[in-house]
């Protein structure tokens, strides 16, 4: 095996990380998912190694490392932001029906779509493999909606949120179902059959208990510790639970969200005799500390992350014409139930959440996950890179006309002659406030 200079690793790191950098500062100004330029440098990449004669390393150990951790500093940097307010009971309420209703019908038209296409492919396999391909990515979704403001950003962290939390219960819920048993090194336990839906929600609520318990003690524990290294100490015993109860075959993940609910919400969570156990100070400064760290580590490992995809991809497969109607009917079958859902739900005003509906890292990592009793030979991983880059092009576009809508809606008010701006004013006035809703 031909040794690596290590310097030449770190360079090369050091490349990514600021070339991340400067992809969010770009999809900032044009709303181009900066994911998608990490992917398109991981296929350069690719194309560097063949030429050099790397291309047969396995950067697949990375990607499953990457992609767990990835997974934790997302949803725990979503649960940071999340803030349950009186006046947001409803905005929530709102989004987890739309993320549950969604994600199921998603789901249930991407098996049918994949059980009729592919050959070999049970019902069963097929729930296994849409379930990926049904999950909102809030890696995605979370930085491109910043430009957005009010209700409809804040819509777009909690279903994004919310759709991952419920895709990776129903994704271990069809697992749990698979008449097979534990296999070492697999990223995701496969949890033997233990009698059904039952024992699945069962397991859940076990879990929530627990993780209710284990988030209490953590803040009670740390506001306490008096040195200044306990950061990354108290993300190491996040890690820790998380890892813990995945052999377990708890929902872990729940861990991690209630947790980052509850130091987010501390006046909410502790009341009552509970509130004398608390030092507020202490503890608002964990928190504070904590959200930057989690931001800062979610940046990096989400950049290595889409990087080493990119390199692992195989582009020829997106040529599959098999590839491409698959692929091109469960992308429609996503924006047709999701108009339908968001029209019941919520409303005539629902632009351009549409098509705010990107595929992305847990699409990927669940669908490596995916254990190899129940994979299927004729499944093209292409279906994954399509629909991951057609839903990502899609949002951006929706994201572009937008902000083109609203400019230009504040630029008839702002060049608008003195006396006619003065006589119509109220009514300029209401349109401007409605296009900036409308963010």
């Amino acid at each position: 095996m031909q040794s690596v200079d290590p310097y030449l690793l770190i360079i090369e790191a050091s490349v990514i990380i600021i070339l991340s950098f400067f992809f969010g500062e770009v999809s900032k100004r044009t709303n181009i998912p900066s994911v998608l330029m990490l992917i398109i440098l991981g296929i350069l990449i690719k194309l560097g190694l063949d030429a050099f004669g790397f291309g047969n390393l396995n950067f697949f150990p990375i990607l499953e490392i990457l992609g767990i951790i990835g997974l934790i500093m997302i949803v725990l940097e979503a649960a940071l932001e999340l803030k349950l307010e009186r006046d947001k009971y409803l905005a929530i309420g709102k989004a987890l029906v739309v993320a549950l209703v969604g994600l199921g019908a998603s789901t249930w038209v991407a098996a049918i779509i994949l059980e009729r296409f592919i050959d070999g492919m049970t019902t069963q396999s097929a729930w296994l493999y849409a379930t990926p391909l049904s999950i909102l990515s809030s890696a995605i979704i979370i930085p491109s909606v910043t430009g957005l403001k009010g209700h409809k950003r804040e819509f777009h962290i909690y279903e994004s949120t919310f759709s991952d939390i419920l895709g990776i219960m129903l994704f271990y819920f069809l697992t749990s179902q698979l008449p097979i048993s534990e296999a070492a090194g697999e990223t995701l336990d496969v949890v033997e059959h233990t009698g059904g839906g039952l024992a699945f929600f069962g397991n859940v609520v076990l879990t929530i208990v627990l993780s209710l318990i284990a988030s209490y003690a953590i803040v009670l524990i740390f506001q306490n510790i008096k040195s200044h290294v306990k950061l990354f100490l108290l993300i190491a015993v996040l890690l820790l639970l998380y890892a813990v109860g995945k052999r377990l075959h708890l929902s872990s993940l729940i861990i991690i969200l209630i947790f980052g609910l509850l130091i987010a919400n501390m006046r909410l969570f502790f009341r009552g005799p509970l509130k004398k156990l608390l030092n507020y100070k202490k503890a608002l400064h964990i928190y504070e500390g904590l959200h930057v760290v989690t931001v800062e580590t979610a940046f990096v490992v989400r950049t290595f992350f889409f990087v080493i995809f990119g390199v692992t991809i195989t582009l020829s497969s997106l040529l599959s014409v098999d590839v491409a109607i698959v692929s091109l009917l469960i992308i429609l079958s996503i924006y047709v139930i999701r108009f339908v859902v968001l029209r019941i739900f919520i409303g005539s005003d629902i632009l351009p959440q549409l098509f705010v509906a990107p595929r992305g890292l847990i699409t990927v990592l669940l669908f490596y996950a995916i254990p190899t009793e129940a994979s299927i030979a004729n499944f093209e991983p292409g279906v994954l890179l399509f629909i991951i880059i057609g839903t990502s092009l899609i949002m951006t576009l929706a994201m572009v006309v937008d902000k083109k809508r609203t400019t230009s809606a504040i630029r008839k008010v702002a060049d608008a002659p003195v006396g006619y701006e003065r006589w119509k004013a109220p009514t300029l006035s209401d349109a401007v406030v409605e296009s900036k809703s409308h963010e």
